[in-house]
């Protein structure tokens, strides 16, 4: 499938020193965000990045290094979804945004809430089964199986670029133009 830097943006959800990096599959996805994150950065694809929300006598978990921010890419801190108590949809419809390419952990979580979020605001969503993780495999599973079975937002036939649902692919398979 192919995406429009214009109107797409790459968000990198929680892949962070806290949730992240104890956990060896979510590790696993690094070099594929990272491979994507280096063509979306190419094309000039707007890249958004969320973290956890830290308790307050703790500080900010880190992005994992090789997926890190650069200087001017925008980030917001929430739990699970990341719309609720953040500006980014603010941020997004500033850039004109209707596609928003999805990776991170915790695929039953952050994945699962921003992407359902997403499509209930109107966006049209791709999320690479590479580039999630979770615990556990089958939470994973389960999570891909809810991602295209939305109540109202469904597309269990996985269509590519359903409009204001979820497509789910690889970010191999995702080309931009």
């Amino acid at each position: 499938m192919s995406v429009d830097p214009k109107t797409t943006a790459f968000l990198v959800l929680d892949i962070n020193s806290a949730v992240c990096q104890p956990n060896p599959v979510c590790m696993a996805t690094v070099p594929a965000i990272s491979a994507f994150l280096k063509k979306a950065r190419d094309a000039k694809m707007p890249v958004v990045y969320s973290t956890t929300v830290a308790p307050p006598s703790r500080p900010a978990p880190t992005i994992v290094p090789a997926v890190a921010p650069r200087q001017g890419e925008q980030s917001v801190a929430a739990r699970a979804d990341k719309f609720i108590n953040t500006d980014l949809d603010a941020i997004l419809k500033k850039l004109k945004v209707t596609t928003l390419v999805i990776v991170g952990t915790s695929a039953n979580g952050a994945v699962l809430y921003s992407s359902f979020h997403a499509n209930a605001l109107g966006y049209t969503v791709v999320v690479p089964v590479d580039g999630i993780s979770s615990g556990n495999p089958f939470v994973t599973f389960e999570a891909q199986f809810q991602l295209l079975n939305q109540p109202g937002l469904t597309n269990a036939a996985n269509k590519p670029l359903a409009a204001n649902a979820v497509t789910l692919s690889r970010t191999d398979q995702i080309t931009i133009k």
